[in-house]
């Protein structure tokens, strides 16, 4: 109990920074808005950017993500912001050196999923996105589709939570771990497959029910205890 505890006192600390950033991503989806790394923050920023250009961006950004951390894929995005959309894998590298881990694979997984946006849905993401009417099925769209290159179910959650989507979990390792700190897993090990992401999924909802915590503020609590922020 006495971690139950501290973790109820860390959340009615952090509530109303939580709270600000999931209404940033539901900005991020109505309005006009990018995110920006600057002076060690992600800020929004007005933008004159097309709506469907932004959402890729959030998609990169996600891709960007995997094995890395939210500062490098923001700072990837940024740099290569201006060739998301027009630019070769090769421009994205060449931007992407001295400041992103994967600079050669990642550009690829972009270029191949923006060519498929392309060509599939004509590049009308946000037009697809809302055309689900089952959270499910708008997920596996993102997360079982072979041609959206690095995206799984946990980047296809991190990526409908970042625009403002609830009632998905994001089980990196932050997440995983506090989960077996708290005894709701008995190991720390990342989900080995789909059918284990779900399963995880379910405990990470019972336990934020548990603990009267909204499942979409607990996963940004349980990240921030880990990296010490509330990012995104």
């Amino acid at each position: 109990m006495y971690k139950i505890d501290k973790l109820i006192e860390d959340y009615n600390n952090k509530k109303s920074k939580i709270q600000e950033r999931l209404n940033q991503f539901e900005k991020f989806f109505n309005e006009p808005y990018s995110w920006f790394y600057r002076d060690g923050n992600l800020i929004l920023l007005p933008v004159e950017t097309k709506d469907d250009y932004r959402l890729f961006e959030e998609l990169a950004f996600c891709i960007f993500t995997a094995n890395t951390s939210a500062e490098m894929s923001a700072k990837a995005v940024d740099a290569v912001r201006n060739v998301l959309i027009t630019g070769s894998a090769d421009d994205m590298t060449r931007r992407l050196e001295g400041i992103y881990r994967f600079n050669n694979v990642r550009p690829a997984h972009i270029v191949h999923t923006r060519n498929y946006l392309k060509n599939s849905i004509n590049f009308q993401l946000k037009n697809k996105i809302n055309s689900f009417k089952n959270k499910e099925e708008l997920r596996n769209f993102f997360a079982l589709n072979k041609d959206i290159k690095g995206i799984g179910y946990k980047e296809a959650s991190h990526f409908l939570r970042n625009i403002g989507f609830k009632g998905y979990a994001i089980l990196d390792k932050h997440i995983i771990n506090s989960l077996h700190e708290f005894g709701v897993l008995k190991t720390n090990e990342k989900p080995k497959n789909n059918k284990e992401y779900l399963e995880i999924e379910q405990k990470f909802i019972d336990f934020s029910k548990q603990v009267g915590i909204n499942m979409d503020e607990l996963d940004l609590l349980l990240w921030s205890r880990k990296n010490g922020r509330i990012l995104k």
